[in-house]
């Protein structure tokens, strides 16, 4: 039986569970022609389970919590299939999509392994698989990697040598201080925009204090850590829209149709701005038209979401663990022109360049992790209070995968919130698409699939606008 001491990051994460949210992340594949229930349970044992942490439980203890092989692994315990259960008028989406809410606010079994495949093998015309997966076991970057690799063709974790498994758990306890002083990779730059002379460049010259160019540039890298940690410590409180509050905890999901990608490339051209600006433009006018629509004015205001910012290189994804920060993303709801928009999201990107946000509201909330709950509740609470959402973005492949020989013709998946935050926004783009998901808390957004269905009216606008004007620059892919 092997025995592995939990990171001191993955354990702040375990221990964010409260009533209203559990940090679990949920996904859903939806594929055809239908999968066979053995079919998954052999393929999942084959290419998962390579993966030491898929077979180990969470055993805690005084200072934390440790790594446990579950002797009583059943693969049949994880993996399971159900009948789709639809209400009197429910469509089949619908009820998958109540069916995915209510394991989003199900815990996972303390006593095992903290994941679970839920197979419904009538799905319109073929299959839905439901993922759940605990935030312990990794962030989203390294999930991904982790689904890839049992797909058809998907690759095993590299073979790791027992002297860098103990290399790499003797350097994890000086993590939060070598990520702020290690530079950031050029992906993690370009995901969120900030190229050029924005946060790479400056944690670069913090990672090698020998090719500083002389006292100006220290005094400029010292004045914007300085400022960011002032910036973060006087945010004020988030706008009050009806989607703040307290959360009842219980969970909804929603997802679009995939839009075209090379549509939204073309606006993103036409406009001479990212596809991000163009994606979290959609997104800012869909939730203002959802308030306008339900008796709220947000004229003049703004929300924040806090956006995850991968802080490994991708080659590492595989190690599995979480290794990201946040950055404070705000959406301009307020404003009705689709084009002012756009650019009122581009300039906001802007202001995230040489910022180092991501690293300390990461170490923020890792500390947090590790306090008394009472202690741990009230910052993330604090944190809660500045935003009203969590959103990510990920690229995804560009053609469809295969999976035990069907075809895995839609994907989503649903980010988990700490504190009191009731709004996740997941942006995914797979096979030629870009595919909005929504999870929402009951009590503050009843019916998520409201806002969903915004996306597209939002895009249409910004599309044909685009098309009426010159084309700019060629813009960044995803």
């Amino acid at each position: 039986m092997t025995v592995e001491r939990m990171s001191r990051v993955d354990t702040a994460w375990l221990r964010m569970d409260n009533d209203v949210n559990l940090m679990m992340i949920v996904g859903v594949w939806l594929i055809t022609p239908a999968l066979a229930y053995e079919a998954l349970c052999e393929r999942v044992a084959d290419k998962l389970l390579k993966y030491d942490r898929f077979r180990q439980k969470v055993v805690t203890d005084a200072v934390g919590a440790q790594w446990v092989t579950d002797q009583d692994f059943d693969i049949h315990r994880h993996v399971v299939r159900e009948k789709l259960v639809r209400r009197k008028g429910q469509s089949e989406q619908e009820a998958l999509q109540a069916r995915c809410g209510e394991l989003a606010t199900t815990p996972l079994d303390p006593a095992h392994p903290l994941w679970t495949f839920h197979l419904i093998e009538v799905y319109e015309g073929g299959s839905a698989l439901i993922a759940r997966i605990h935030h312990c076991i990794g962030d989203g970057i390294a999930l991904i990697s982790v689904t890839l690799s049992i797909t058809d063709g998907g690759n095993d974790p590299p073979k790791r040598r027992r002297k860098a498994r103990d290399e790499d758990n003797a350097h994890e306890g000086d993590w939060l201080a070598d990520a702020v002083l290690k530079p950031l990779t050029d992906i993690t730059v370009k995901a969120l925009g900030m190229y050029g002379d924005g946060v790479a460049r400056s944690v670069e010259v913090l990672s090698h204090p020998q090719q500083l160019l002389g006292s100006l540039e220290m005094a400029r890298t010292g004045y914007q850590v300085l400022s960011d940690v002032a910036a973060l410590a006087i945010m004020p409180d988030d706008s009050p829209t009806q989607l703040k509050g307290k959360p009842v905890g219980r969970k909804r999901v929603a997802w679009n149709q995939p839009l075209p990608l090379d549509e939204v490339k073309t606006i993103g051209k036409a406009l001479n701005c990212s596809i991000n600006d163009v994606l979290l433009a959609c997104a800012a006018g869909a939730i203002g038209q959802y308030l306008r629509d339900r008796g709220e004015d947000p004229a003049g205001k703004e929300i924040r979401a806090m956006v995850p910012v991968n802080l490994r290189p991708l080659e590492k994804a595989w190690q599995l663990g979480n290794r990201f920060g946040l950055a404070p993303l705000v959406l301009p709801i307020g404003i009705a022109n689709p084009i002012e928009r756009v650019y009122a999201v581009r300039a906001r990107m802007a202001e995230l360049k040489g910022s180092y946000q991501p690293l300390l509201a990461f170490a923020v909330l890792s500390v947090a992790g590790l306090m008394i709950k009472p202690v741990q509740d009230a910052i993330l609470n604090l944190f809660a209070r500045k935003a009203t959402a969590v959103m990510t973005n990920v690229p995804g492949p560009s053609v469809p995968l295969k999976f035990c020989g069907s075809t895995i013709r839609q994907t989503m998946f649903w980010v988990p919130a700490s504190g009191d935050i009731g709004v996740g926004v997941s942006i995914l783009s797979y096979a030629g698409g870009v595919q909005f998901g929504l999870i929402t808390d009951e009590g503050l957004c009843p019916e998520p699939q409201e806002i969903i269905d915004r996306f597209g009216p939002e895009f249409e606008k910004l599309l044909l606008l685009g098309l009426m004007l010159p084309w700019g620059d060629e813009v960044e892919t995803i």
